[in-house]
């Protein structure tokens, strides 16, 4: 019987934002894979699951990932869950995915929870073009990152620590203007999320004076288009119309 590889989401915050496939898969799993098999064990428990458990994290995956491939091969299926969210994204999961795909085994990932879909979707920012940036490198290469996203035109998400966040917002004001308007989320689908929204300095502002905890992403408004390129962009959205999409034109909400 051939092995299969699942990659489930887990709550961001509330853990009845767990779907019932996930837990099903989670049941059912010869093996599940965690982050954190302590924080995970937290929410096992939760929804009565008592899988065997081991640990897959950022520090061992380069080791664990053909093993478990191995496992894969002999029938096993295996779950993959991370701390928060889905697997994969800014966290554990690519190696083992990329590893199994290379051998031609079934890797099914469920839809679930990820903290940047509901941050960008409440920001107000387009979320029909965005770019998705994860954690900004901590010391090298950081400036230079940003210097080059200075010019993009998609809304941009960001991962941060709330102990980074205001040198961040900062540093985001001197890369991309000081009036770049921006929301940061924070607590996703926690009993005090918050979302703060304004120009960078502004917000840079408000987190220097009202220290941040928790979960953070940072939403950035793209950098204003020239006029031929939004021209363009809205001939291309009354094309789409035409052919039957009838999806709302929001380019006039562009910044």
């Amino acid at each position: 019987m051939a092995g299969r590889l699942y990659i489930v989401p887990t709550p961001v915050g509330n853990l009845e934002d767990m779907t019932f496939r996930a837990i099903k898969v989670l049941k059912e799993a010869d093996l599940i894979l965690a982050e954190d098999t302590r924080t995970s064990s937290v929410l096992l428990k939760h929804y009565d699951i008592h899988g065997r458990l081991e640990s897959h994290h950022k520090f061992n995956e380069h080791k664990t990932a053909s093993i478990i491939k191995e496992r894969i091969l002999s029938g096993l299926s295996v779950a993959l869950i991370s701390d928060a969210g889905t697997p994969g994204i800014s966290d554990p999961g690519f190696l083992l995915v990329r590893t199994c795909v290379a051998e031609g085994i079934e890797v099914q990932t469920l839809p679930g929870a990820t903290a940047f879909v509901p941050a960008l979707v409440s920001s107000g920012y387009p979320c029909d073009k965005f770019c998705f940036e994860g954690f900004l490198p901590q010391k090298k290469g950081r400036q230079s990152m940003l210097a080059s996203l200075a010019g993009e035109h998609r809304t941009m998400i960001f991962y941060e620590s709330p102990f980074r966040l205001v040198k961040t917002l900062e540093q985001m004001a001197e890369a991309f203007g000081a009036e770049r308007e921006c929301s940061v989320a924070r607590e996703i689908s926690k009993i005090h999320e918050e979302h703060k929204r304004g120009s960078l300095e502004e917000v840079a502002a408000w987190y220097r004076s009202h220290e941040p905890k928790g979960e953070i992403v940072i939403i950035v408004a793209g950098a204003p288009e020239t006029k031929k390129e939004k021209k363009r962009y809205n001939e291309q959205r009354e094309d789409d119309i035409e052919i039957g999409d009838n999806s709302p034109d929001i380019s006039s909400d562009r910044v």
